[in-house]
Formats: structure tokens, sequence, C-alpha cells
């Protein structure tokens, strides 16, 4: 390679990782002034039977035990508990009806056949939202693989009636078991907390509002203005659509941390983690294509180069090629990488226990960076067992 392109080159690499990492400052920066993890909160009166909660599911025996026994444990604020099931066949109606046995907040019910234009989950959220009770104020979507912890409800309206949200959902504290995804899901998550503002800061456009659906609160009156689901009727981020979709409309929307109040094992392993939750992370049903790939060029420079560009850098300066753009390299991804220490400190406590592969998972950000790339590229034909190719 002809030297004279080549540090052209390093120059535009160093120039656009300048530009980005500028960019992610003014959004970590906010973070430290963020809104402290949301605490268990008891109910009292003024709560009363005002939240109906909804639980989307497609074969979820393994896993849903824990959220049925958690919801199970939320008092007199939860006024019933919608599972609605797509058809399961592996005994999750089963366990659904033994917990209504012994609670009858539990109700079960199953979605009619998806429409054309609809993802499940959505489809799932939306039967919910039409059979709520009308008595029920709040809107609560929980995944079957969340364990929601005493007092989560009532913590989370409260917080929402208190400083007048619409709309707030909730970052969990996650839980993970195997070598692989300690290292690859961390490197996953960093990919959104580097795009988007940290949980307990508002976002200051619609455009940036993040959101999770594992854990999605919102006034039963605002889903009515927007007819529940169908602005995110085919996305497969519905949750991120749907908010950004309320907070264009007006209505104030939150992201908090909720790792105090829910937990959450969304996958088993690392193939797992990459293929289903890799494929929805590049938000791109939310956002336009410009919004999209500026996001993976953003991650490009902030997460995926400064390992190996500390290493060419570095390697450049031990054979004497000590030029200004050179050390100016070396120099921003040395503290790019220790920021992204800072960083994983920073979400410890977001997970449930803490493994050493943890602490290896900035190597992972190469291939967590690539997966949002090809991820970009197109959208999902396959998700949790239903095909959606004639949607594609």
């Amino acid at each position: 390679m002809n030297s004279e392109f080549f540090y052209a080159l390093l120059l535009f690499i160093l120039l656009s990782q300048i530009s980005a990492t500028a960019i992610l400052l003014s959004r970590l920066l906010k973070g430290a002034k963020r809104r402290s993890p949301l605490l268990p909160q008891q109910a009292d009166p003024s709560l009363l039977g005002k939240v109906s909660v909804i639980v989307p599911t497609l074969n979820e025996a393994e896993r849903i035990s824990p959220c049925l026994e958690g919801l199970s444990r939320q008092t007199y604020e939860l006024r019933e508990i919608i599972v609605v099931d797509s058809d399961s066949q592996d005994g999750t109606q089963n366990l659904v009806k033994a917990k209504a046995e012994n609670d009858p907040r539990f109700r079960l019910m199953s979605d009619d056949p998806l429409p054309d234009g609809w993802v499940g989950r959505p489809w799932a959220l939306h039967m919910g939202y039409l059979n709520m009770s009308d008595q029920s104020e709040w809107f609560l979507g929980v995944d079957a693989d969340t364990e929601p912890q005493p007092g989560l409800i009532s913590s989370i309206v409260k917080v929402a009636e208190a400083e007048s949200y619409d709309m707030v959902s909730f970052a969990p504290q996650f839980i993970l078991q195997y070598p692989g995804e300690w290292c690859l899901q961390p490197a996953l998550l960093m990919t959104l907390l580097f795009r988007f503002e940290s949980a307990g800061v508002d976002a200051a456009s619609s455009s940036r509002v993040m959101a999770n659906g594992q854990c999605f609160l919102c006034r039963r009156s605002v889903l009515k203005k927007l007819n529940g689901y169908t602005t995110a009727a085919g996305s497969f981020c519905d949750d991120v659509t749907l908010a950004r979709n309320i907070a264009a409309a007006g209505y104030k929307v939150g992201f908090f941390d909720g790792s105090k109040v829910i937990k959450v094992r969304m996958y088993e392993g690392a193939k797992e983690t990459w293929n289903e939750w890799g494929r929805s992370l590049d938000l791109k049903d939310a956002a336009n294509s410009a919004q999209v790939w500026g996001d993976v060029l953003f991650l490009l420079c902030v997460q995926a180069l400064p390992l190996p560009m500390l290493l060419l850098s570095g390697y450049l300066l031990y054979l004497g090629n000590n030029y200004p753009t050179i050390i100016a390299i070396f120099s921003l991804n040395a503290f790019l990488i220790l920021l992204r220490y800072g960083m994983l400190i920073a979400i410890a406590p977001s997970y449930f226990g803490t493994s050493f592969f943890f602490w290896l998972s900035p190597f992972a950000d190469i291939p967590a960076v690539l997966r949002i790339f090809l991820s970009s590229l197109k959208k999902p034909t396959k998700w949790r067992g239903r095909n959606y190719q004639s949607n594609s």
C-alpha cells in the first residue's frame, strides 16, 4: 500500500473517531446525573386495581414459572394478569391454568390468527390491550422470561404518576450463565448504551427514545389514542417503535433503571443471544435508514475500532513511526478502551452475579458491532418459531 495513502487513511479514521468520541461523551456525561435505580415500593389504597398486566407467550413452559410467581406476589395494585398465548404446544397453557386456580387475577386467552402485516409479539400485546378491563388505568406489558420482584408494580406506577409520565419502560437486571454469553451479551448491550441515553435520562428527541418491552408501562388512555399496538404492528422492535410513536405524539416517555425490581433470563448461551437478540438490536423498524447506518458507523468508530487501532498504532510507534497522527490515534484509542472498561464497571450492577468472562466482554466488541451491521442489512424472516418471509 502506498505510504501516503496509508497515512491519509489513518488521518481520516482519526478524525472520524474524534467526532464520534465527542458525540459519545456528550451522551455519557448526561448519565452522571441520571435517576437512581428504582426501589421496591409498597402499594397504598390509591393504587387499588389500577394495573392490567399482559404477558404474551409462545412455548414458554421452560421459563415462565418465575414470571408467573413474581406476578402473583404483586399486591392489590394489580387488577388482572392476562396471558395471551399463541397456540403453545409445550405445556405453557397448563402452567397458567394451574396458577389461575390459586390466583383469580390470572386469565388465559388465545390470540386470534396472526393478520398480514403483524408480528406475533405486538399482535398478542394488542389482543391483551383490547381485552383488558376498562377500569384499569395502566397497561403493563411483561415478557415471560422476566422475574418480577415484590413491589415492582407499585414502584413503577408511583414514579410514573408522581412525575406525570404517560409511558415508561425499565432496564432489568440480567441473569447470565455460560461463559460465551457473559462475553457477548454485555458487548451487545454496550451497542445500545453507546447509541442512546442511559436509563434514567430522558431523551431529547423522540427519534432517540429507548424502551424495553420486557417491562413496558403505558396509560391505557394513551394506547387508546394510538389504537393499541397498530402503529408498531410489523415491527420486530415493537417496544422502541411504539415508545417513539408515543413520544412523537407529544406524550411524556421515560426509560428507567429497574435492575432492583425486575430480573430477566433472556437467552440460553452465546449462540441464542447472537441469533435472537442480535437481529433486533439495529432497531431499524423504529428508525430511518440514515439513522440506522449512521449508528453503525458510529459504533464502528467508538466500539469496534479502538482495540485494533490501538494495536496498530502501538506497533507503528514501536517501529519508530512517531508521527503526530500515530501518537494521536494511540492516545485516543487508549482513552476509548479505558472508557469502555469504565462503562463495564458502571453496568456491573445490572447483572446478577459477576463472572470473570464479563470483564472479557470488550474483546467481543468487534463481533457485537458486526452483528448490528449484519442485522441492519435485512429484516428477519423467522422469529420465535414463526416464519415472516411473506412480510419481509
